[in-house]
């Protein structure tokens, strides 16, 4: 049995969060390899493992690294597969590591999880998977079930143990979901920014991705997210849409969208697109930060450092091709098109 995935370790010393991502692969039953190789070290042995296992079939590859945390981006150079880094908290609390990660240049993006979640990259990869793998798919969608499972075991057995004589421990244990009309709020609308892309028909006409600008300010980003989609011949629909504002709205688009293959945010301050998208999807997320306030960071670190069981693949911040050129590497594993047109944007021309 051939390896989907190849998890590549900047220091032996990794092993304990790469655990973490090992016991996620046991559960989803997906075949994978583990390497250790540094990008300063061991250059040509990074290389060498990257090129030859793109040519045998590997379909993900994960770099888990701390520091300076140049492995995920030595490894994205190599290959036009998906890389997902994984930063380690060895100094700074991991952000050298995160910001390393993240912050790659076009056309290498690396999907950067958050700080020490093995887990979290494991179950991303395996998104990934299931995106042309239904059996992975069922196992990842049984598997997200089981964090919702244990949310609500933890709170029986902590309010079990509380014994405040106020407490009021059945209190709304049946209660109802709060729609829009019940708060009187204006039925909003979904505002399309462009009609779904006419250059690539899927079945159905469905599209392949779904484009979420979490505001009309990030407009000009999700722009340069389309362009790079449109070069690649991938179809997406692109809609302003906020799950803070219009949650009712959100949701419903979220079911328009069902059949989409992965989805795109584009936001910034605190983020909650992506998280509302991960939280309503179990496909792929793509979070694309921008720069709000403090120059990004706040919406970097929250699209990234998602509690385990709901991953979102964060590339730089306002690097929206990234974002495009990552949902490339992910449709390309089973579409020669995608991918031929892919080879050539990562490998002739990557000094735009």
């Amino acid at each position: 049995m051939n390896p989907k995935v190849m998890i590549i370790l900047g220091s032996a010393s990794d092993i304990k969060i790469a655990q973490k991502s090992i016991d996620i692969f046991e559960t989803l039953q997906i075949p994978y390899s583990l390497k250790v190789a540094s990008a300063h070290r061991t250059h040509e042995k990074v290389k060498k493992l990257v090129v030859e296992a793109t040519t045998n079939g590997i379909e993900v590859f994960m770099g888990i690294a701390g520091l300076a945390a140049h492995l995920p981006g030595s490894i994205a150079a190599y290959t036009h597969k998906p890389v997902i880094g994984v930063p380690v908290d060895v100094k700074l609390g991991g952000l050298d590591a995160l910001f390393a990660s993240s912050q790659m240049p076009f056309p290498a993006p690396v999907a950067t999880v958050g700080i020490d979640r093995g887990d979290n990259g494991a179950i991303l990869a395996g998104q990934i998977i299931g995106v042309n793998d239904p059996e992975v798919k069922k196992r990842v969608s049984k598997l997200r079930k089981s964090y919702q499972e244990k949310v609500k075991s933890d709170e029986e057995k902590l309010i079990s143990q509380l014994d405040g004589k106020l407490l009021q421990k059945n209190f709304l244990d049946n209660y109802d979901e709060i729609s829009e009309e019940k708060l009187n709020k204006e039925e909003p609308h979904t505002d399309k920014i462009f009609k779904e892309s006419e250059s690539i028909e899927s079945e159905e006409n469905t599209p392949l991705v779904s484009v979420v600008p979490g505001s009309y300010s990030d407009i000009e980003e999700a722009k340069n997210v389309a362009l790079t989609l449109d070069r690649l011949g991938i179809s997406y629909d692109i809609s302003v849409i906020s799950p803070i504002r219009y949650p009712d709205k959100f949701n419903k688009y979220m079911e328009n969208m069902k059949d989409v293959k992965l989805f795109i945010a584009v936001t910034g301050l605190s983020a909650h697109v992506t998280g509302s998208i991960v939280a309503l999807s179990e496909k792929p997320v793509i979070g694309v930060p921008r720069s709000v306030e403090i120059n990004g960071l706040d919406s970097l670190l929250s699209m990234a450092n998602m509690p385990p069981g709901v991953p979102v693949g964060t590339v730089g911040i306002e690097n929206g091709r990234n974002g495009g050129v990552l949902a490339g590497e992910i449709l390309g594993i089973s579409d020669n098109n995608i991918e031929e047109k892919l080879k050539l944007m990562k490998y002739k021309t990557a000094d735009i």
